[in-house]
């Protein structure tokens, strides 16, 4: 008999292909059948309901969220089963317990802690927790870099960059799919493109990807893209640009011309790909924003503050609103609050991005789905953390119809999973491993405001992790399944 059976659904199998109607069937942890299947021990009658593979974020920062939040409910009720940590060169490992773990990060990775040096020891840290869903992990750039040489304005000695070499081969052998980089932001913008190119080449053995944050994503994106695509053939590595947009007003379209740069480049032969978030608004560290010396005002007016641990009563207002209440110019907030004691960890939004530049990005061929939302539930997050995957779903496919569900489900699963190296996830098939979810895709929805961000989506039914019932009509069932994947390879356990 069969472990759990969900019957009478539409299937999305994950390929692209048109949705079946039928049954499907799980056993030890797998998809057993499909079609017209054994009774179950346990089974659900979902008439009238959509079966995907589980959603998987490419993008988030949800390294330190595994260890506080080890239920991960933000991502189980948007039907995300698996998730890309490590992001923009930040994270959890390689890691000195001696040190601070949010240190190099400044909040992005909000809750890290544990005594793990290694990506083996996180991940046993992780299985501790029994998390809900699964992680697969990057090795970051900023944070080897801080390890092997602090926070210097310089290009790293050849002992410096040697040992930075040695963590991010320890970590690929250890099952992370790659390396990435945040070459915004602190340490790594004070990298050359020398230092990523001989970092980067530690992933080709592996077939492993090099995954950015890239150094400009406004006035000068597609300098940027050339030295992303740069990297990626001087390395031999897979690129994969994170969440490709034009940011700044000066800067809305030329996403047309990223895009055709990434087009030349794959005609030539070289391996690239994306992900999107779906909002018109970035997230992200605010001291990484600013010059306290040259304070840019246009920058400054159309931010809101999401987490502040100096001024907590501005969590959730527009830094213009906070300025005129105090009665200063808002430079001067910006002043205020990054010059407090703490106020390195201020985490900002920022409404830079053009609605059309969004539908530009998912209209293009392959572009997958991260949500890049930044874990820390105190203050008020973006709400790309609770709403990415159903906002694509309703907005985008069923209301704007710039996608067909078939084809944004593939996006979403088995194109996320074979580019980042998930063994036997991604379909409904035969053999894989019975991560899904099911939905209403005619009331499927985000709740998530910016005003209100903490809100669960609608229309999700039912979650599975690795074949256990995880989430049921809005209600956690504490199944702790979640696994910490390797890159093409069969997920760790704590006896290796």
């Amino acid at each position: 008999m069969l472990d759990y059976v969900i019957r009478n659904v539409s299937i999305l199998d994950g390929t692209g292909r048109d949705a079946i109607q039928g049954d499907v069937g799980i056993a030890d942890g797998r998809i057993d059948q499909i079609g017209s299947v054994a009774n179950g021990l346990m089974e659900l009658d979902g008439q009238g309901l959509t079966l995907a593979p589980g959603f998987i974020d490419t993008h988030s920062h949800d390294d330190g969220a595994f260890l506080r939040f080890p239920g991960m409910m933000f991502k189980l009720a948007q039907g995300v089963t698996t998730v890309v940590g490590g992001n923009c060169g930040f994270s959890a490992v390689p890691a000195d317990p001696a040190q601070d773990a949010a240190a190099a990060s400044g909040g992005i990775l909000a809750g890290l802690r544990g005594d793990f040096t290694d990506l083996e020891g996180y991940f046993r840290a992780v299985l501790d927790g029994r998390p809900a869903i699964n992680n697969m992990m990057l090795v970051g750039h900023n944070t080897v870099r801080v390890l092997a040489m602090g926070m210097e304005q310089r290009s790293p000695t050849a002992a410096e960059l040697a040992a930075m070499q040695g963590y991010v081969q320890q970590a690929l052998e250890q099952g992370a799919c790659g390396f990435s980089t945040g070459l915004i932001y602190r340490p790594g913008r004070y990298s050359q493109t020398e230092e990523v190119i001989a970092l980067a080449r530690c992933a080709q053995p592996y077939e492993a990807l090099y995954t950015t944050h890239m150094r400009d994503e406004g006035d000068l994106l597609l300098e940027a893209v050339e030295e992303t695509l740069t990297i990626g053939r001087q390395s031999g590595v897979h690129v994969h640009i994170s969440h490709h947009k034009a940011a700044g007003t000066p800067n809305w379209g030329k996403v047309k011309a990223s895009l055709a740069k990434v087009d030349a480049a794959l005609a030539a032969g070289q391996r690239v790909t994306l992900d999107v978030y779906p909002y018109t608004a970035g997230s992200g560290r605010m001291i990484e924003y600013f010059d306290l010396e040259h304070i840019n005002r246009e920058k400054a007016e159309v931010i809101r503050i999401a987490s502040c641990p100096a001024f907590r009563e501005f969590e959730g207002r527009m830094l213009l609103d906070i300025a005129a209440e105090r009665g200063m110019d808002v430079t001067e907030a910006v002043r205020l609050i990054l010059t407090a004691p703490g106020g390195d960890r201020t985490i900002c939004i920022l409404f830079i991005i053009d609605e059309a530049d969004i539908e530009t990005n998912l209209a293009y061929r392959d572009m997958m789905v991260g949500s890049d939302g930044i874990p820390d539930l105190r203050g008020r997050p973006h709400p790309r953390l609770f709403g990415t995957f159903p906002r694509v779903l309703a907005r985008y496919v069923r209301e704007r119809g710039l996608l067909r569900f078939p084809e944004a489900v593939r996006r979403m699963t088995s194109l996320a999973a074979d580019t980042f190296g998930m063994a036997e996830r991604g379909r409904i098939a035969p053999g894989y491993h019975a991560d899904m979810v099911l939905f209403d895709s005619k009331t499927i929805a985000d709740t998530a405001t910016y005003d209100d961000p903490k809100q669960y989506p609608l229309g999700i039914v039912a979650v599975w992790v690795n074949g256990k019932l995880a989430l049921h009509e809005g209600k956690h069932c504490n199944a702790g399944s979640g696994q910490m994947l390797r890159y093409r390879r069969p997920a760790f356990t704590v006896s290796q």
